[in-house]
């Protein structure tokens, strides 16, 4: 006896890109009535992937939220892009749905694409199973699928189907759960047939394998099947959803979005097996009426919009919440969101997500209550592997430019901006280059502002090799009073990551006091700039003597002459060129690791070492250096070297000293800058 929700069950869909999930979300909302026809998100009639930079992509650029009833049942939809560059955008959503459906390709040799998905799943400890779509393009068995798929996945995966074959094409399934085949049939609910008797002795052995899985965690089903007991269907059904709902395994069902293959099964297990808000709220620690933040955006046509989940109780428009600082917020409009149209509402409900119109200072991230509020969920975010150096095409944009920015940072969790001192360039960081990409396509449609892009300057830097003693002398008369300035330092090389070292040894009052904070400001103006066109570092100076005029000397005149010393110090001391090194991690799966470490190593690559990923059955990591020159485009050889799978992460570790054709190279690129 099926037993009904309280409130509303939030679904995610989450999966490589390209699986098939916003395709398997248009299905789901044709099988259950919510539209008249199945939409395409080839020829653009999808509710979902509706921004034009999805349309243009051919993919999912941000999520898509949606909603549908089965069988006098209410669900949301969370359908979340798979493309590393923008798989963030559903993250936070992820963490608070009640239960995600990982999509993957039918090949056992693309099965390593889900793990990424799995394990944040495991991580996050949100319920999910598997869907795996294009069934009726399978040419490997799901038994292989499966074993491929089980060292990804914390628990073991459960296969409620098996395929029933016609000339080695999928054209139904057996439920091994309900003892029941059914036929395909286009776009329609499957017709209910006889189990075919060459599947018969594979659906026995397969239905006995699920009994047992189950019965791990029930004794009375264990007792059950050592009497050779026939367990009820009540009895099934409820310990696949505890299982599923517990984490204690992962159901795997499969069928075709595009043809409607298995979508009406999937929707019936969602609405027997799926856990419901009050379980995910206890999982959340929401034990008091809350709304989770977990998107914010500036896109809708009613102006900024905070999209959230309610967890217990009733809200209305105008009803006040506090934020973690504690801060009253009014609530604004409610709307109900099915991909770009929204409707509005009276009242959310429990489990409801919806969009909060005109409600400033949300972040996405961000509980709201009238309550004690929960901790907000520890999401994983991808690492910051990109970075483009950007301004606008038009400087009368500049304001503009900054406005818009800082609208998409407040949207995309993964963006960052920052101000480079040693180059002024303003940076924009992301994940991936297709991200950024987006980013400033975006720039240009939504606000009007055009950018122009290249890639950041690397921070090159130079020091020296030799001490040398060096006098400095700054004289101008011009009529009155003068300037006039002399000093005498030393200057010599010190340990690479010392940086600037200042002291002065001045005896007999050869230079004022007062004047010896200028001649330290002149040595930094000229370490800004050295020899070689970049900036001097690790360098030690000390101020040894000199001379004044008690009428023409100064301040300024001292600075000069500071910096004319440090000049002409650093070009004799036999300057060299320093290149930033980067401390990189890259994790892969074992399969592609030999490809990945050889495209390391003609990075001028030096590694430090290799071995497995921890709790990643079937990864490895490895430890490398990498020249920041070199790091352009790793990201992309990586990933295509790995079906898509392969990242890093890079951290600055040192400066390292570079020499022959290669500094040259990077010198002369310098030359008409520094001329």
């Amino acid at each position: 006896m099926h037993e009904a929700v309280n409130g509303t069950r939030a679904i995610a869909l989450v999966g490589p890109a390209g699986a098939g999930k916003t395709s398997l979300a248009e299905a789901m909302l044709f099988a259950s009535g919510a539209v008249d026809r199945q939409g395409s998100t080839s020829n653009g009639s999808s509710v979902g992937d509706f921004s034009p930079e999805a349309r243009a992509r051919g993919g999912s650029t941000e999520l898509n939220l949606m909603h549908f009833d089965y069988l006098g049942e209410h669900f949301a939809l969370i359908d979340c892009p798979g493309s590393i560059g923008f798989a963030a955008d559903g993250a936070r959503a992820v963490a608070v749905a009640d239960l995600a459906i990982v999509v993957v390709d039918p090949d056992p040799a693309r099965a390593a694409l889900a793990a990424p998905a799995l394990r944040m799943l495991d991580e996050l400890g949100v319920p999910h199973l598997i869907f795996v779509n294009r069934i009726d393009q399978a040419r490997g068995s799901i038994r292989e699928l499966l074993q491929a798929l089980q060292p990804m996945s914390v628990s073991p995966l459960i296969a409620r189907q098996i395929p029933i074959r016609e000339s080695e094409k999928v054209t139904g399934f057996v439920d091994v759960a309900l003892e029941r085949a059914f036929h395909y049939v286009p776009g329609k609910a499957s017709e209910l047939i006889e189990i075919p008797a060459e599947v018969a002795d594979r659906e026995a052995e397969a239905r006995t394998h699920l009994l047992e899985q189950l019965a791990d965690h029930d004794d009375a089903l264990l007792e059950q099947l050592l009497m050779d007991e026939t367990p009820e269907a009540t009895l099934v059904f409820r310990d696949l959803a505890r299982e599923t709902s517990e984490n204690l395994g992962v159901p795997v069902l499969f069928g075709s979005a595009a043809n409607s293959f298995g979508v009406r099964r999937l929707l019936k297990a969602l609405r027997h097996e799926a856990p419901g808000p009050d379980s995910t709220a206890a999982r959340l620690g929401a034990s008091d009426p809350a709304l989770y933040a977990f998107k914010v955006s500036n896109a809708g046509a009613v102006g900024r919009i905070s999209f959230a989940r309610l967890f217990g109780g009733v809200m209305a428009e105008g009803r006040e919440v506090r934020d973690p600082e504690g801060r009253n917020i009014r609530l604004g409009s409610l709307f109900a969101v099915q991909g770009e149209k929204m409707a509005k509402l009276s009242e959310a409900r429990n489990g409801d997500i919806l969009a909060l119109a005109k409600i400033e200072g949300v972040r996405a991230g961000q509980w709201l209550g009238t309550g004690t509020l929960p901790l907000p969920p520890d999401v994983p975010l991808p690492a910051l592997n990109c970075a483009l150096a950007i301004e606008p095409a038009d400087r009368k944009d500049d304001v503009k430019l900054s406005g818009a920015l800082s609208r998409l940072l407040e949207e995309d969790p993964t963006l960052r901006l920052e101000q480079d001192e040693a180059s002024h360039e303003m940076r924009l960081k992301g994940v991936n280059e297709e991200q950024l990409r987006t980013i400033i396509d975006r720039l240009k449609r939504r606000y009007g502002v055009e950018v122009k892009h290249r890639q950041p300057t690397i921070g090159y830097r130079e020091s020296i090799r030799r001490p040398v003693s060096q006098r400095g002398r700054h004289k101008k008369q011009s009529g009155g009073h003068g300037q006039f300035g002399d000093v005498v330092i030393d200057v010599r090389p010190v340990e690479r990551g010392a940086g600037f070292g200042f002291a002065e040894k001045i005896s007999g009052g050869a230079i004022p006091r007062q004047y010896i904070p200028a001649v330290e400001q002149g040595i930094r103006d000229a370490l800004v700039k050295g020899p070689l066109g970049f900036p001097v570092v690790d360098v030690s100076v000390v101020l040894t003597d000199g001379s004044y005029h008690t009428v023409d000397s100064s301040e300024l005149a001292f600075r000069t002459a500071g910096r004319i010393a440090m000049q002409d110090a650093l070009a004799q001391a036999h300057p060299h060129l320093l290149e930033p090194v980067h401390r990189v991690t890259v994790v892969t799966p074992n399969a592609s690791t030999s490809r990945v470490s050889s495209a390391v190593a003609t990075r001028r690559g030096q590694m430090l070492g290799m071995g497995p990923r921890d709790d990643w059955p079937g990864w490895d990591r490895i430890d490398v250096l990498i020249p920041e020159a070199e790091l352009a485009g790793l990201e992309a050889e990586l990933r295509s070297l790995s079906q898509g799978l392969a990242t890093y992460e890079a951290e600055f570790d040192h400066l390292a000293e570079l020499n022959g054709p290669l500094a040259d190279k990077v010198i002369k690129q310098r030359e008409p800058e520094h001329a």
